[in-house]
């Protein structure tokens, strides 16, 4: 039977665990970026070192499960270096280190869409490398791919438990903890499970309210143009 009781003393444990979890997405999601960006770039290069380099680390990071890549950053790699990270940190490197590979692919499709003129254009003006990409390939390649950005963000938010398994106390660890004490099931895996699927509607509609908004300053644009 269901407890509102315990319901009520199960809330401020959660909400203390909710700020991890949440946390873990962001910094994770952020890093996935930034990691993201760095491979598309080395995929273009001219060097082919640099572009199998690139490739090799994609795909030997994407035919890895996440869990063992997890368990490798935090058991593994103290042994290997003497430097130990938190449960937390390793729990963002994993994650935006995985999902890294995943958004270099986003990066890849969005880059390779811009017009081949553009790139002509910023040659002909004698722009360097640097600002042809800050000014004029990124602001295009980035905008059609912002809505697979955030569902990716999504996706991190919803892989957040793996980080249970070495011992990070967010949502899932925290209602395993209060079932181990309690020996109720129901009530703990009930409010996780929600809490879950209301922040990923929650993040789900606004990526659709800016995949809208891009469409619409899009069509702007075009009806502009003509």
């Amino acid at each position: 039977m269901w407890k509102w009781d315990y319901v009520i003393e199960l809330l401020p444990i959660f909400s203390k665990a909710f700020p991890v979890t949440l946390g873990a997405t962001l910094l994770g999601f952020v890093l996935s970026v930034f990691f993201g960006l760095l491979l598309a770039f080395a995929g273009r290069s001219a060097l082919w070192p640099i572009r199998w380099i690139s490739r090799s680390i994609v795909e030997f990071i994407r035919s890895t499960p996440l869990l063992v890549q997890v368990f490798f950053l935090y058991f593994s790699v103290p042994m290997l270096t003497s430097f130990a990270m938190s449960a937390f940190v390793t729990g963002i490197i994993a994650l935006g280190l995985h999902y890294g590979t995943y958004m270099s692919e986003v990066f890849r499709s969005g880059i390779d869409a811009v017009p081949r003129g553009q790139w002509e254009a910023s040659t002909a003006l004698h722009l360097s490398k640097r600002k042809t990409w800050v000014s004029v390939i990124l602001p295009q390649a980035l905008r059609p791919v912002i809505p697979m950005m955030g569902n990716y963000l999504i996706v991190i938010f919803k892989e957040t438990p793996t980080l249970m398994a070495i011992t990070l106390v967010e949502l899932l660890l925290t209602a395993k903890s209060q079932v181990s004490v309690s020996y109720r099931v129901f009530e703990p895996y009930t409010i996780v499970g929600l809490i879950f699927l209301v922040v990923s509607l929650i993040f789900s509609f606004g990526v659709r309210r800016l995949e809208k908004r891009l469409l619409q300053r899009k069509e702007r644009e075009g009806g502009e143009k003509r």
